[in-house]
């Protein structure tokens, strides 16, 4: 095996030029460590590479043999090292997010629109799924970064950043108007008819886990997939809905939807930014989340 790559580069240069004096310019080196270069990587393979031809250098076809596959070699690094120029100046590359129909409308939406505007050559992958699935994601080192919605579960390894306070309400229409403006008891939940997300979500999670330290226990009448259709069926006077605010915001301003009142207040959460300590991080995954801190 060669003991010196370099002697490759020469032997590249000077095949492609048919000249040492310009294989040495483009190389920026002198003529004599061109032809030094040449000399042991000739004895190195005990082979004769280059013969003198009547304006410089000529392959020998050992030599010609020898140069098609370091030119391939040769070229191939090339495209590697201005690819990876591309990635550093993001001018290309891949980012892969984990998120929430909720992380992705309510808060990572808008940097998403900003970033692109900016790199439009970078290309964003957002894999949809509640908090379980994005921190198992993150764990398997599948994405670079998830936006999730606490509650999230202490991991090692797993670095959490609170981004933004959520809040979470149960809201109903014109059916229920008998509750607006009432101060209603948790224990009164027992006997509406709710309508909640599916069970596998934190959300879902955190809400069951409040009302149980409350001594309240609900069997919903619908459990859905997304919180705009629990905003839908509210609408439709089908239940009591229990979703994140923003989600109901629009149709509350507008009187179509109430907020219930009660006489324990439902604590804040936040949306959370995780990472994988162990896992570093792109340049253009570094650049967007500097947008998003």
């Amino acid at each position: 095996m060669l003991e010196n790559l370099e002697y490759l580069k020469v032997f590249y240069h000077v095949a492609k030029c048919g000249n040492l004096t310009r294989a040495a310019s483009e190389l920026a080196v002198s003529q004599p460590a061109v032809s030094q270069s040449l000399k042991q990587l000739e004895e190195q393979l005990q082979t004769e590479l280059f013969v003198r031809a009547s304006r410089g250098v000529k392959l020998t076809k050992e030599g010609q043999m020898l140069f098609e596959y370091v030119e391939r070699g040769y070229e191939q690094m090339s495209l590697g090292i201005r690819k990876l120029e591309q990635l550093k100046n993001l001018e290309a590359g891949e980012i892969r997010i984990g998120a929430s129909d909720m992380t992705l409308q309510f808060y990572l939406l808008s940097y998403l629109e900003q970033f692109h505007e900016k790199y439009p050559a970078i290309k964003v992958i957002v894999t949809n799924g509640p908090t379980p699935a994005t921190i198992k994601l993150l764990q398997e080192g599948r994405i670079d970064f998830g936006v999730v919605s606490s509650p999230v579960e202490a991991i090692e390894g797993i670095n959490v950043t609170p981004v933004r306070e959520i809040e979470d309400v149960f809201v109903a229409g014109r059916r229920f108007i008998s509750y607006k403006n009432k101060m209603l008891d948790l224990q009164e939940l027992e006997k509406m008819p709710l309508i909640c997300l599916e069970g596998s979500t934190s959300t879902r999670s955190y809400m069951d886990d409040f009302l149980a330290k409350n001594d309240v226990y609900v069997h919903p009448e619908f459990e859905l997939a997304t919180s705009d259709m629990i905003v839908q069926f509210a609408l439709k006077n089908l239940g009591i809905g229990s979703v994140v605010k923003d989600f109901a915001r629009e149709y509350v301003d507008a009187g179509l939807l109430f907020e219930l009142r009660f006489n324990k207040i439902i604590p804040k959460r936040e949306f959370c930014l995780v990472q994988n300590t162990r896992m570093p991080q792109s340049v253009a995954a570094k650049k967007l989340l500097e947008f998003m801190k």
